[in-house]
């Protein structure tokens, strides 16, 4: 209590200088908004100015068959053959450890290529893309000078090849190859063509069996992974009848996203060959769901994969499509016959759409990205370029953990000879880690409990306090299969009387896999700006607000166990002022002697404020050691402030301590940091004035007694909530298809009270509490459990619980003035067995699979241009359908057959 005697009597000597300002929540997510557009707005000039470099030296350039060029490849850079002399397209090329890019070795005065294995890195194709762009070097470094604050930045091309810089040493993967394509990537993609819905249909008839199969299958995964959450699909299978891949999702379209691409994939795989097939049915199929059915309404297309096309087809077309050829129809033959080649031809050129031919597994790539090319060509022609921003995603270049967003923007040829056939010559882009956003949220300002996150147009979060995007599996950390798919309605659910969303009210309130439930009352505001929403929420709407003296304040701060624990100043834009700790450029930009440093005014002003009002504690805390009156059992007093500020005082040496972690570098929950709060700090604001809180530091024997609480009927203190997670990792006993995305409903009955809540075995760490076997794999799935929150009002309460053939008698009694309940209960009559019941819905699962999230749409859409030359459709001119050519290839099959 003498510490709150000693502040309220410093409070009392400020008190004419104070002021209390109310918070206004919707001019924070204003400005929090505007700092995001300046930003971002850096980032999108950098990615304007090498789009602009590269189409202008594409301009000038006449393509040459024989050129010789050498250039630096990523893969062969400073390696030596056994003579000592570097590799052909090798080279020495200094590396240099960078920590602005994740500590790796990089050379920032150089950009270097990338080629994956199945694109040679000598075609002429190649070369002369990679010569046009050697001027894209002195526009990165340029860029790079403007804004220190720029990571990664590239230009991914449409021949295959990847430039990069900083320049870096790529490296192959365990069987030497690599496998990156920048094309595959969600930027390359996005930027490259507008939205689109696509029908997948895939010929399963008997000619169809074998390599043919395996090679179809490959297409499919291949056309899947071109598809992004903007895009919309559906996959069906046809023989003599129509067969929906997923059974649930007929007649409909579903969004692209991560989850729906994996469950596509993983039924293909089940795929079997049989029957006769008949295009016909399940070409109307496809047209009537892309004339119905609201997807993206932008491109649409159908992607026709079969080893043959026999039948009559030009009515179905003539029905659904002509004349004005609204839907684009792609065709990919599949085996090395080219009987059925004509016809297959046909079918694109009349529509549209581009035919090629897959013989091999090596085939895919290269052909299925053709459709890409076709489907930009409006936008090409027009020249429209559009900046697009992607979902979050972790590095890979960097081999980071860190969330992701990239900007990127088309490449386009500017010359009027290839004007009709819209030639993409590529996609620029540039990487901007999140954290980095989130940083400019006033985080301060927001409470303990308030908290700022970014979504995309379709809903999904790119950064969030209750978005986990990892899980252990063993001792390591990886990526979550479907973390950048987390819909913002997963963790902000609103609680009823009956249902509770975990992640929105257990935020990072988990103790050793416990996690509280507790109910708040919010206010939300909220700013749509280029896709993204920032939301905060309220609480501690009011601040005190003082004006001290830069000398007042850092003597009142000076002493070794109190720490500005928040970013103050950024001290990484300029490398000179890297040198700087928080509390350096604090002091050195408030003495004027670092003006040009981006420094947190009010920030510091309420931090020099709590520094003077907090300073007697030091003192206090001192005589309290110095006169031997500190009382046993106590190791460590430390007080925490709104702005960041934290003073600590030790009065146990290191043998001796109980919480040896506590309040220490490493435990960095106990910590203030830039978006973070300590959990002891939040707890303890949200309890009633004048009431102790306890904390438990080191809660193992709490925890282990609380289990048994789980066994009493306990009704009369608890009301009952039901709990949903959908960033669940499951154990999987056997793989199939149903199993994908589960909604398991559980049981698993294990709680820790604490006042008005009360703690459950959240699946993620029942996972890792229960050292699991390397043989049971883990998926993405979505849990629902019972818990339970306490009654405040109920002060003590008796009951029996009977345990099999006896029963346990248990009292409860909260300790007055504090968050504690005591439970006293017999120690005979085990009562121990936990329950853990998990129930397959179908149909739950089934209507959450189909269900369409309320989305905004993106803005622009290049789907047609009268100017395009649909004749360019792979290889084939305008190809009328010979009735003679169709008979004879039908009776060269049917020889074949008998």
């Amino acid at each position: 209590m003498l510490f709150f005697v000693v502040t309220r009597t410093k409070l009392k000597d400020v008190e004419p200088i104070i002021k209390i300002v109310e918070v206004d929540g919707q001019d924070l997510v204003k400005d929090y908004s505007d700092e995001i557009e300046r930003m971002l707005g850096s980032k999108m000039k950098s990615v304007m100015r090498l789009a602009e470099s590269a189409e202008d030296s594409d301009l000038y350039h006449e393509f040459n068959a024989t050129l010789k060029f050498d250039y630096y490849n990523s893969m062969m850079i400073n390696t030596a053959d056994e003579d000592g002399n570097y590799v052909d397209l090798g080279g020495e090329f200094p590396l240099e450890e960078n920590e602005h890019f994740n500590k790796l070795p990089v050379n920032t005065q150089m950009s270097n290529i990338q080629v994956p294995t199945n694109v040679y890195n000598k075609d002429p194709n190649i070369l002369n893309a990679i010569y046009n762009t050697e001027a894209l070097n002195d526009v990165f470094i340029g860029n790079f000078q403007k804004d220190p604050t720029l990571t990664w930045q590239y230009f991914g091309s449409s021949t295959g090849f990847f430039r990069i810089y900083p320049g870096i040493k790529w490296t192959p993967d365990s069987n030497g190859v690599v496998a990156f394509d920048c094309r595959n990537r969600n930027w390359y993609i996005q930027a490259a063509t507008s939205p689109k819905d696509i029908i997948i249909m895939v010929d399963i008839s008997g000619s169809m069996k074998g390599l043919k199969m395996t090679i179809a299958k490959h297409t499919i995964n291949t056309i899947l992974d071109t598809l992004g959450e903007n895009d919309f699909v559906n996959v069906i299978a046809y023989t003599d009848y129509v067969r929906y891949v997923e059974p649930c999702f007929r007649g409909t379209l579903v969004q692209a996203d991560l989850d729906n691409r994996e469950h596509f994939k993983v039924l293909v795989e089940e795929l079997h060959v049989k029957g006769e097939a008949k295009i016909k049915n399940a070409m109307k199929e496809s047209f009537k769901i892309l004339n119905e059915v609201s997807g993206s309404m932008c491109n649409q297309a159908i992607m026709l994969i079969t080893d043959g096309a026999m039948e009559d087809f030009q009515s179905v077309f003539e029905e659904f499509n002509w004349p004005e050829r609204r839907v684009r129809v792609f065709t990919y033959l599949i085996g090395r016959e080219m009987t059925f080649a004509q016809n297959t031809k046909w079918i694109a050129c009349n529509n549209k759409g581009y035919y090629t031919h897959i013989s091999t597994l090596a085939d895919v790539q290269e052909n299925v990205m053709e459709y890409l090319h076709v489907l930009s060509r409006p936008m090409v022609i027009n020249h429209d370029h559009d900046i697009i921003w992607t979902e979050a995603y972790m590095d890979t270049v960097a081999q980071s953990l860190l969330l992701m967003t990239s900007v990127a923007m088309p490449v386009f040829s500017k010359k009027k000879e290839t004007l009709s056939h819209g030639i993409l010559l590529g996609v620029v882009g540039s990487d901007i880690p999140l954290m980095e956003v989130m940083k400019l949220a006033p985080r301060y300002m927001l409470g303990a409990h308030g908290y700022a996150f970014l979504i995309n147009n379709n809903g999904y979060i790119l950064s969030h306090p209750d978005l986990r995007p990892l899980y252990k599996d063993g001792k390591k950390l990886k990526p979550k299969p479907n973390y950048n798919s987390v819909d913002l309605s997963e963790v902000e659910w609103e609680d009823t009387d009956e249902l509770v969303n975990t992640s929105r009210l257990f935020q990072d309130t988990i103790i050793d896999g416990f996690v509280r439930i507790s109910s708040c009352e919010c206010q939300k505001f909220q700013k749509q700006e280029k896709g993204n929403i920032n939301n905060v929420t309220r609480h501690g709407k009011l601040m005190f607000m003082g004006n001290v003296s830069v000398e007042e304040g850092e003597v009142s701060h000076n002493c070794p166990q109190s720490g500005f624990l928040r970013t103050y100043c950024e001290t990484d834009i300029d490398p000179a002022h890297r040198k700087y700790s928080q509390l350096q450029a604090a002091i050195r930009y408030l003495l004027g002697k670092e003006p040009d440093l981006e420094c947190d005014e009010v920030l510091l002003s309420q931090t020099l404020f709590d520094a003077v009002v907090t300073a007697p504690l030091e003192a206090y805390w001192n005589t309290l050691m110095l006169n031997d009156r500190v009382e046993p059992g106590v190791e460590t007093a430390f007080l925490g402030t709104r702005s960041g500020l934290m003073r600590v005082v030790r009065y146990a040496g290191v043998e001796t301590r109980v919480a040896k972690k506590f309040l220490t570098p490493a435990d960095k929950d106990n910590l203030f940091t830039i978006d973070h709060f300590p959990l002891w700090y939040r707890l303890a604001v949200e309890n009633t004035p004048g009431k102790f809180y306890y904390y438990p530091v080191n809660d193992k024997g709490l925890i282990e007694h609380a289990f048994f609480l789980s066994q009493f009927k306990l009704s009369f203190l608890f009301s009952r909530v039901s709990l949903f997670d959908y960033q669940a990792m499951c154990k999987t006993g056997h793989h199939h298809a149903s199993s994908a995305r589960p909604l398991c409903f559980c049981v698993s009955v294990r709680f820790l009270l604490d006042f008005n809540l009360c703690g459950l075995w959240h699946s993620d760490y029942f996972v890792d509490a229960h050292k699991q076997k390397k043989l049971d794999a883990l998926q993405p799935c979505d849990t629902a459990y019972p818990g339970f929150m306490y009654d405040p009002s109920v002060r003590e309460a008796n009951s029996l619980n009977k345990c099999g053939r006896c029963q346990k008698m248990f009292v409860v009694q909260q300790i007055p003035d504090s968050n504690l309940v005591l439970v006293v209960t017999q120690a005979y009559c085990d009562c121990s067995l936990f329950l853990n019941i998990c129930e397959h819905n179908a149909t739950v699962k089934c209507n959450r699979m189909r269900s369409q999230k309320v989305r905004r749409r993106p803005q622009s859409c290049h789907a047609y241009h009268p100017k395009e030359n649909a004749k360019d459709c792979g290889g084939a001119a305008a190809i009328s359908l010979s009735l003679s050519l169709f008979s004879a290839s039908l009776l060269i099959s049917l020889v074949a057959e008998f």
